[in-house]
């Protein structure tokens, strides 16, 4: 990854240069038997497409805050990237952020508490291969209606600013730079590095599940195996699965 790297976007911008048609997440939902396996070009083309939503459609502005209440799936790291690209600060707080956002995304089971926010609101089913709801819950736009028609390419209306509020979780705020700061310490830490890929079954609701589940495999050039609902595998199939995803490292 390039050294002068300093946002969550960067860090994704660069790993597109390099080489956008290696594997960057593959997730499994082990409760649907979904598997879903994203290349760098793959996910970036879904972060432009959901920042141009933010941007144009939602008028989401630098600074404003989005409450995000989505467990661990491939749709939530779509989401951190495109806050990333717009400069807004993904709260994942829990769903008691809700009432303080100036926007809230939320996942079927959630969407009750997101109803607090007074701003806009997005819903994603989190059915197999980005599905929509069958009906769209009230007073929701639902995400897989919203999202395809958006423009392929990105650009922020402002450049956005390494060292501004870009994400809450465990009850810190991080800069952007803190964020690409942390996610190097973690990778190198894990020994991480090209080619890595680092299974994990941890919960998007702390910084050491969005590290192992996003931020160290894409900034030590590596990719994730993000596995949802894991704890309905038995051990013999979770092992069968490290094998033929060429699991290198496991955060559990």
């Amino acid at each position: 990854m390039n050294t002068t790297d300093r946002t969550p976007a960067d860090l994704l911008r660069s790993a597109l240069a390099a080489d956008a048609a290696r594997p960057l997440v593959t997730f499994y939902d082990d409760a649907t038997g979904e598997r879903v396996e994203l290349s760098v070009a793959t996910l970036a083309n879904w972060v432009a497409k959901t920042s141009n939503l933010l941007q144009d459609d939602l008028s989401a502005e630098p600074g404003d805050r989005l409450a995000l209440l989505l467990p661990a799936h491939w749709q939530t790291a779509v989401w951190l990237l495109a806050c990333s690209s717009t400069s807004v600060v993904a709260d994942l707080t829990g769903p008691e952020a809700a009432s303080g956002a100036d926007l809230v995304v939320s996942g079927p089971d959630t969407l009750a508490e997101a109803r607090a926010c007074t701003g806009e609101r997005v819903a994603l089913a989190l059915r197999p291969l980005g599905a929509r709801f069958p009906q769209a819950p009230d007073g929701f736009l639902d995400y897989a209606v919203e999202v395809p028609s958006q423009g392929d390419r990105f650009t922020p209306y402002a450049p956005v600013d390494p060292d501004a509020p870009a994400l809450v979780v465990d009850g810190a705020e991080l800069t952007g730079a803190q964020i690409v700061e942390r996610a190097r310490a973690d990778a190198a830490a894990r020994g991480l590095g090209p080619g890595s890929r680092l299974l994990s079954v941890l919960p998007y609701d702390s910084w050491e599940g969005l590290s192992a589940g996003l931020f160290a495999p894409l900034a030590a050039g590596g990719s994730v195996v993000l596995c949802r609902h894991a704890e309905r595998l038995d051990a013999s199939t979770l092992e069968e699965r490290k094998a033929s995803e060429r699991v290198t490292h496991v955060a559990d």
